[in-house]
């Protein structure tokens, strides 16, 4: 029977459709892309492998054409398509409408090739019944130049990245990557991290006091804090007076500690009068509704969501048909999203807090598509949170992405603002002013359904309120309490995944739909990594952007990287072409050097010198390496033979806090050296600690004429035990095990032994499970035998039990759990397992960040099966994947056919 095929992205979003469209309809989803790029030389067709540019996948000789290839595990879906296609009188391309959804469908008209059918672009902002049946009803043409912009931006990535990723394997370390977004967004991080470094901090003193109004004051307000404004009508200095040399800004009173607290001593008898009052009426107006980025950064601060885990709740609410498209730079709505916000607002507030005519935001941000609405619940109606039946993660970023909504069509907030002013001369003659300042909300306005998040904890937030009692110029106060307080001025705060991704945006850099994989990849690639919620740059990171700003300058520019973006809404909106642009990034052009001819003659470049970094100046005679295994330092010995001692860098520990002090005590107590404990009481052998690379350990130093096969024995610390506390008594406890516990009545010998996957029993062949370490040396062979004595569980043991519940998974909505396994702890939700971080602390894992490891490891895709023993080869038939010949207007009069 005849239907209409209809082809999404998601099984999830072809479920929900198809409820919506009915009979003749059959959707079905692409399971996102269909085809790309080359991802390996196994994938790179045969006729193009020997041609200079093979490698790439794209003949930048030919006008930069892409070459397309179906993955492996995509060819039997392509055959289900076109089998679905035989049977069907119209196709539907429903994929998303921004560009990559654009390029998408275009692939998919590419490959499946329909004939004498007609070919329709199906576009939606919201999985809703009526939105639905509207835009199956008012189709439109593929946008060739949303394509082009696509495929353009495709191909950049794919000439940055596998030019420019050799040379760092080379020059740095074998496995790294570089990005043309990726590589800027790590940049600013470590630009952030260096600033840190080179930051002197200042100190300065101030008083703080608590002032009594007396009894002109209402009730409730009579005392109330100041702070020290001023001397002599002269500043008193603050954080903000100081460069970031530490050195004083601006004519101002830098207060020391001896100063501040004999003030504190010459103010004890000042009577003090208020010596100006200013009051200034406050309003707020709403928050825009949201968009891809502010909804990451809200959701970051309020719900402590990482920007992959954000977007991959936000995908299902849009899939199941909670909220509108979750990729926009638009803060507009709808008329009808208006309606409903605006009829909630009556309904839940009252009249009071309706303005007389609808709010309408403006974009901020330059070449917004403005097809899309702003992140919104869907439909005409909108459902309260407790009406939609979610829970976990998605009940929590539908009420965030709700609540935004309704307070951005609320009146405004409105108040007073108060600022006041005392004076007094103090004993020593000098005129000290306190200066203090408050705020009263009268009406709150949106502030009622929302208030937005902060990115410091410093920072006063929209709806804080500071009641100051109703004085007058003139009225006396008297200090009931007065300190001296000393400050230290803070390096710039290290960025977060909300705020790098403001800094993004602000600059201009990349596009939003980017970002959370952007953090993400430069988080799994070992670039930077989390301590709290700061992103902290890994020292490999530092070497990796010290190359690229030295060779690759201009293609690591911040400014550069805005302006490929302005590059790809020009060929968007048709004003530029992909050969121009791209022929001009990577050849160059009069104006300017393309990426080619730069790495072509990159020259010699001194890896070592890359990798090394001073610290605390050349003058320590310390120095830094990123080395093969990761950092080390290198500083003289106790001869005093330059980079004679080396010792290794915590992973964790962030560059900013790598002090010269820090280095010395490192390089007191490296890895690898020997903590002598004293000599073993029988064998009369030294007897050493050491911290190994696979952990701290203790040995015997055997003679140095010990034959070659003697091996001194070795054990390695229980898990309660440190280096800094193992004694000799510990250690030669530790080099009895494997440890003779005696002998059974068949003969054979019961032996303790620590082992891989911990501590355990052996008889034979027979092994059995200890359930400390400590039994390893206190277990007797009654308490041994008692245990052989128990059957042995046969096949697969029972499941342990979870060692944590976290609740459901936002992607999969099964429960997820944290397990101990044989490779360490993970967390599963019954499909996909991940293992943990070493910075994971599972006391202390949220859901979130459960989520975010099983978001990452899903991304992966299905762990590969490994081939059977024995398994008889067969041959394989090579087939060259076809290069991309169909032209857009191709794909243009296919979809123009109508029915």
């Amino acid at each position: 029977m005849a239907h209409k095929l209809v082809i999404v992205e998601s099984p999830a979003k072809a479920r929900t459709i198809g409820g919506y469209l009915g009979d003749g309809f059959v959707v079905e989803s692409s399971i996102g892309h269909i085809r790309d790029l080359p991802q390996s030389a196994a994938d790179t067709p045969a006729k193009i492998k020997d041609k200079p540019w093979g490698r790439l996948g794209v003949d930048t000789e030919n006008g930069f054409e892409p070459y397309y290839v179906v993955p492996r595990d995509k060819k039997s879906h392509i055959t289900k398509l076109k089998g679905l296609l035989k049977d069907a009188d119209e196709l539907y391309l429903a994929t998303d409408e921004d560009r990559e959804g654009e390029a998408i469908a275009w692939h998919l008209l590419d490959e499946l090739k329909p004939k004498n059918i007609p070919v329709k672009r199906m576009v939606f902002h919201e999985i809703t019944k009526s939105a639905i049946q509207e835009a199956a009803a008012n189709t439109r043409e593929i946008n060739n130049d949303l394509v082009e912009a696509q495929e353009t931006r495709r191909i950049l990535d794919r000439l940055y990245g596998y030019e420019v990723s050799p040379v760092l394997w080379r020059k740095v370390m074998s496995g790294l990557s570089a990005g043309r977004v990726q590589s800027v967004a790590t940049r600013l991080v470590v630009d952030r991290e260096r600033s840190r470094m080179s930051f002197k901090v200042a100190s300065y003193w101030d008083l703080e006091g608590t002032f009594d109004a007396g009894s002109k004051a209402e009730q409730g307000t009579r005392m109330f804090p100041a702070k020290l404004h001023s001397i002599d009508d002269k500043r008193v200095a603050g954080g903000s007076h100081f460069n970031h040399d530490g050195q004083l800004t601006g004519n101002v009173v830098h207060l020391d500690r001896r100063r501040a607290e004999a003030l504190v001593t010459a103010l004890a008898d000042t009577s003090f009068e208020v010596r100006s009052v200013e009051s200034k009426p406050y309003r707020r107006s709403p928050y825009a509704p949201f968009r891809t980025t502010t909804l990451q950064q809200e959701a970051s601060r309020k719900l402590g969501m990482s920007s992959s885990v954000t977007m991959s709740v936000a995908q299902r609410l849009y899939e199941n048909g909670f909220i509108t498209y979750m990729r926009t730079d638009s803060t507009s709505l709808s008329d009808t999203a208006i309606t409903a916000a605006r009829r909630q607002v009556q309904e839940l507030y009252g009249a009071d807090y309706l303005p007389d005519a609808p709010r309408v935001y403006a974009s901020k941000v330059k070449n917004a598509q403005e097809a899309h609405e702003a992140i919104r619940p869907s439909g005409d109606t909108f459902r309260t949170p407790a009406q939609t039946g979610l829970t976990g993660d998605q009940f929590r970023l539908y009420e965030l992405i709700w609540m935004r909504t309704v307070a951005s069509q609320m009146k405004d907030a409105v108040g007073n603002t108060v600022s006041i002013r005392l004076g007094g001369p103090a004993s020593t003659g000098e005129d000290v002013v306190f200066g203090t300042s408050g705020r009263v909300i009268t009406f709150h306005g949106f502030l009622k359904a929302y208030v937005e998040g902060t990115d410091s904890a410093d920072s006063e937030k929209d709806d804080a309120e500071t009641r100051l009692p109703n004085l007058t110029q003139g009225d006396a106060v008297s200090a009931a309490s007065l300190s001296a307080n000393g400050h230290e001025t803070k390096p710039p705060a290290r960025y977060t995944e909300a705020t790098l991704i403001k800094e993004l945006e602000e600059r201009e850099i990349g596009r939003p739909s980017t970002y959370a994989s952007i953090i993400s990849t430069i988080i799994n690639r070992g670039y930077v990594f989390k301590k709290g919620t700061a992103l902290v740059p890994a020292w490999i990171a530092f070497s990796a952007t010290r190359l690229l700003e030295e060779y690759f300058d201009r293609f690591i520019d911040y400014d550069f990287t805005a302006s490929m973006e302005r590059v790809l809404d020009e060929i968007a909106n048709g004003n530029a072409t992909r050969e121009s642009e791209l022929g001009e990034f990577y050849f160059g052009s009069d104006r300017q050097g393309g990426l080619k001819p730069l790495v072509d003659g990159l020259g010699d470049i001194d890896a070592r010198e890359n990798a090394t970094f001073p610290i605390g100046g050349e003058e320590s005679g310390i120095q830094l390496r990123v080395g093969k295994f990761g950092p080390y330092l290198e500083g003289p010995d106790d001869d005093g033979t330059p980079l004679g001692k080396r010792a290794n860098v915590p992973d964790d520990l962030p560059p900013d806090e790598l002090t010269v002090d820090k280095a010395k005590e490192l390089l007191a107590n490296p890895t690898g050296v020997d903590i002598e404990l004293g000599n073993h009481p029988e064998s009369g052998l030294p007897i050493v600690a050491k911290a190994g690379r696979y952990g701290p350990y203790v040995t015997e130093v055997l003679p140095e004429d010990a034959p070659k096969s003697a091996k001194p024995r070795t054990a390695s610390l229980f898990k309660n035990q440190t280096l800094e506390s193992i004694t000799l008594d510990d250690a030669v406890k530790l080099l009895t095990l494997p440890r003779i516990v005696g002998v059974a009545e068949d003969g054979e010998e019961i032996t303790a032994q620590n082992g891989r996957y911990g501590p355990y029993l052996k008889k034979g062949s027979d092994s059995r499970t200890l359930a400390s370490e400590e039994q390893l040396l206190t277990i007797t062979l009654p308490e041994a035998l008692a245990i052989y004595a128990q059957p042995k569980a046969r096949g697969r043991a029972a499941a342990a039990a979870p060692l944590k519940e976290f609740g459901n998974d936002p992607v999969s909505g099964q429960p997820i759990v944290a397990k101990s396994g044989r490779f360490g702890d993970y967390v599963t939700d019954g499909e996909y397992n991940a293992t943990l971080r070493k910075d994971d602390d599972l006391a202390t894992m949220t859901l979130e960040r459960a989520a975010e490891l099983l978001a990452e490891r899903r991304a992966k895709g299905p762990a590969k099966k490994a081939a059977k023993k024995g398994a008889k080869k067969t041959a394989t038939k090579k087939t060259a994947a076809k290069k991309s010949t169909a032209k857009k207007t191709t794909a243009k009069k296919a979809a123009s056919k109508k029915a």
